[in-house]
């Protein structure tokens, strides 16, 4: 019999970034033989009003799943995996979820309430926030070689408050089979608070890198995320 074709990936990226920031893990990906997709969230850059939310987010989620054809493993980085949470179970053919160095709230959690921020008003319609990191260089990319940093720094861009604040009204964890990859060295979202998230997810696994994995050591993600979706096929 043939062997079936592995999953591809879905690359859905966090706060203030940009789908281009999966570049080199996407190289990475082709060099392993494995193909990805990404997805541009709405509620990241310019905002019209009312801004964009989670909900717009998981909808440009669902539609990107809808062009894919095949079995697909979602990853999420940071913000992105409320989204990605709200979004994934609709469609049958995710096979499987991975939170690198994400959040991975359950029904009603917003990333707010997640830090113990309940909004104390009405969700903003129209704010923005550029990144909240006075050091994006340390924060976000500390163990990223110079150049790529700087280029990466260079491309954020300003965040809807709204994204920060509406909750998801499901979780796509409690249905589709979940890793959870915590980055041990990462500055931006701590450790520890990924570790207590990562009790959601079926499986495990650890970096020693920072918050930006794909950026620091895109060849050592690609390897794992193949593990990950050569067990996606097999269970």
């Amino acid at each position: 019999m043939p062997t079936a074709a592995p999953p591809s990936f879905l690359l859905v990226h966090g706060a203030w970034h940009r789908p281009a920031c999966w570049g080199p893990l996407q190289d990475a990906l082709a060099a392993d033989g494995l193909r990805s997709h990404t997805v541009a969230l709405p509620s990241s850059g310019p905002q019209g009003t009312p801004a964009a939310g989670v909900y717009d987010d998981a909808e440009a989620i669902s539609a990107r799943l809808r062009e894919i054809d095949g079995p697909v493993v979602v990853v999420g980085h940071s913000y992105g995996g409320i989204p990605v949470t709200e979004a994934a179970a609709a469609h049958p053919h995710v096979v499987h979820l991975v939170y690198l160095a994400a959040y991975m709230p359950a029904e009603g959690e917003s990333l707010g309430s997640l830090h113990g921020r309940e909004p104390s008003g009405p969700v903003d319609p129209d704010g923005v926030r550029p990144p909240i990191f006075e050091d994006p260089r340390t924060s976000l990319y500390s163990d990223v070689p110079d150049e790529v940093a700087e280029w990466a720094t260079g491309e954020l861009v300003v965040q809807s408050r709204r994204s920060f604040q509406e909750p998801v009204t499901r979780a796509a964890w409690r249905t589709v089979p979940a890793t959870y990859v915590v980055c041990e060295g990462d500055r931006a979202l701590r450790p520890a608070m990924q570790t207590k998230m990562s009790a959601n997810a079926a499986h495990v696994e650890r970096l020693g890198t920072g918050h930006s994995p794909f950026l620091a050591a895109p060849a050592e993600l690609a390897a794992l995320l193949g593990r990950i979706a050569s067990g996606a096929t097999e269970s």
